[in-house]
């Protein structure tokens, strides 16, 4: 898929953290071919939440950047809430996970899992965080 280079600019990165730790479960899984996927559904507590899934069918629509050999997919809808967004991958005293900053999120929810965009299209669904 070719890219105008406004699109190019705005794509979404894995920091290297984020490959490692997508190289490792690959790896341990024995998923050779796949790539993250991150991709945006409504629900979340805060309007819409995030989702990761390792996959190996990319679409001739989605959106690919690869750190190191890794492989990121994000699809035709959800780039237009993820531009310039990054994922990490973050050790913490209690949890290790998976992390999207995203400069397109308005608000997030406690447990940084779902957020409300800057376009103001979302819909709340408050279940709650966990």
């Amino acid at each position: 898929m070719t890219l105008p280079e406004e699109t190019i600019t705005q794509s979404v990165t894995l920091t290297q953290p984020a490959a490692d730790a997508v190289r490792d479960v690959i790896t341990s899984k024995n998923l050779q071919g796949y790539g993250l996927r991150l991709f945006i559904s409504g629900g979340g507590c805060s309007g819409y939440q995030y989702g990761l899934a390792l996959e190996s069918n990319i679409r001739a629509e989605d959106l690919v950047t690869e750190t190191d050999g890794i492989k990121l997919i994000v699809d035709e809808v959800s780039i237009k809430y993820l531009q310039g967004a990054s994922v990490d991958y973050v050790e913490g005293l209690t949890a290790n996970g998976f992390k999207v900053i995203n400069p397109n999120a308005e608000s997030t929810c406690g447990c940084g899992q779902s957020f409300n965009s800057t376009d103001g299209d979302s819909a709340n669904s408050c279940a709650g965080c966990g």
